[in-house]
């Protein structure tokens, strides 16, 4: 046996103060015992008698935290022991201790233990030394992880109350959202049936019904398409995204009219397809092209640019609009986060926009980034992912039709 792995050498730093007679005591009471890497020693909760003296490599002690979480709490080394606590009574281990490299342990049962200890009383009080040592590292250690918690429950908490006062904001919102136009839509429709509305006004007064009527239905679909995109997955096709954006900008167009914005389109002549949902994504980009028309209150220009970054196709909408301030940036995709007021400028919408954009890019694993500075403008950028025939298919199946809009 080298000098490095002799018992002898390892146990006085263990426990200091033993004679050779009870280092020899304690030797022909222990088995000189080999395992490999990764094997467990004593297992968390598990009622065990053994006790171990590393001579040489190394263990680490590890404990679930929260049922779920494994966290390392040491490693030890030749010369450390652990499992004394099996030595003193039977309760179950409070940690596992598995080999991180080969390993060379004395392994004492607790029987062999206790007639070693009957014989020296310096083992003894060796022992209670250490034991009583390690107890005050792991009260510390647990004070410590219960400071930790309760600073992780209190950010959990904090989290909790903004998230219940962001819902409740956005369900005052909604109502108000949809009581204004149902009001107005009621209303004429109400003075329509009792034949107040002279007849040479009645179209007038349809065409105020309808366009409240498609209000509501606007809103209720943006409601209903955040709870579709968790349950949809579409299977990707190729798509061509500037006929994408085409179809946003016609949609946008008369908006974008009234709101004194130009909408400009700037796309590579060979601009490749990318894999994705055309639906979903023309969602997407219908969102950000509304911002860029509504925070626009003074006019100016949006221009959307498509272009081929290697393996992805980048789309970014710029506008000249009121911008976002700094400390807005990290909530803008939250899903009940609205900007409401600039200045003396107030804007109508729940704040769904966004967060259907961030979702539909998220299941494209693509990416979507924003630049901003108030009063100067934004602009967002998506990464999408190229379409790649080989891959084709690669997509799952819809859950269900996606037809849950009204």
């Amino acid at each position: 046996m080298t000098t490095q792995r002799a018992p002898s050498k390892i146990i006085p730093r263990a426990f200091p103060g033993i004679t050779p007679g009870e280092v020899a005591e304690l030797i022909s009471n222990s088995q000189l015992k080999n395992y490999p890497a990764d094997v467990v020693l004593c297992h968390e909760n598990a009622i065990e008698d053994a006790f171990y003296l590393i001579l040489e490599g190394e263990v680490e002690v590890t404990k679930v935290i929260n049922n779920n979480e494994t966290r390392l709490l040491k490693t030890l080394g030749a010369g450390d022991f652990f499992g004394e606590m099996a030595l003193i009574h039977n309760a179950p281990r409070a940690a596992t201790v598995k080999s991180l490299t080969p390993l060379i342990v004395l392994e004492i049962s607790r029987e062999a233990f206790d007639r070693v200890l009957k014989r020296s009383s310096s083992i003894a009080l060796a022992m209670v030394r250490e034991i009583s040592r390690r107890l005050r590292e792991n009260d510390k250690m647990a004070i410590d992880d219960l400071r930790m918690r309760a600073g992780e429950l209190a950010e959990a908490y904090q989290k909790l109350a903004e998230l219940d006062l962001a819902r409740r904001e956005f369900l005052t919102n909604v109502a108000h959202q949809l009581r204004t136009p149902l009001t107005v839509a009621n209303g004429y429709l109400d003075l329509i049936q009792k034949g107040t509305v002279p007849p040479e006004r009645l179209p007038e007064a349809l065409d105020t019904v309808a366009r409240n009527v498609h209000t509501i239905m606007a809103l209720v679909n943006d409601i209903l398409f955040v709870q579709e995109m968790d349950l949809i997955l579409a299977k990707f096709k190729a798509v061509d995204m500037r006929t994408v954006v085409e179809s946003v900008i016609g949609n946008f167009g008369e908006k974008a009219r009234q709101n004194g914005v130009q909408l400009h389109i700037e796309a590579d002549p060979d601009l490749q397809p990318v894999s994705g949902d055309a639906r979903h994504l023309e969602r997407a980009l219908a969102a950000l092209v509304d911002n860029a028309i509504k925070f626009s209150p003074d006019g100016g220009n949006v221009h959307i640019r498509l272009a081929n970054r290697g393996e992805q196709v980048m789309i970014a909408i710029e506008d000249q609009g009121i911008g976002i301030p700094a400390d807005k940036l990290p909530k803008i995709f939250n899903r009940f986060y609205h900007l409401d007021r600039s200045g003396n400028q107030l804007f109508e919408g729940i704040g769904l926009g966004l967060a259907i954009t961030k979702q539909v890019i998220d299941q494209h694993k693509g990416r979507i980034e924003v630049e901003s500075r108030p009063h100067q403008g934004s602009t967002f950028t998506i990464w999408l992912n190229r379409w790649e025939e080989d891959k084709a298919g690669e997509g799952e199946e819809p859950a269900f039709e996606a037809g849950a809009t009204v």
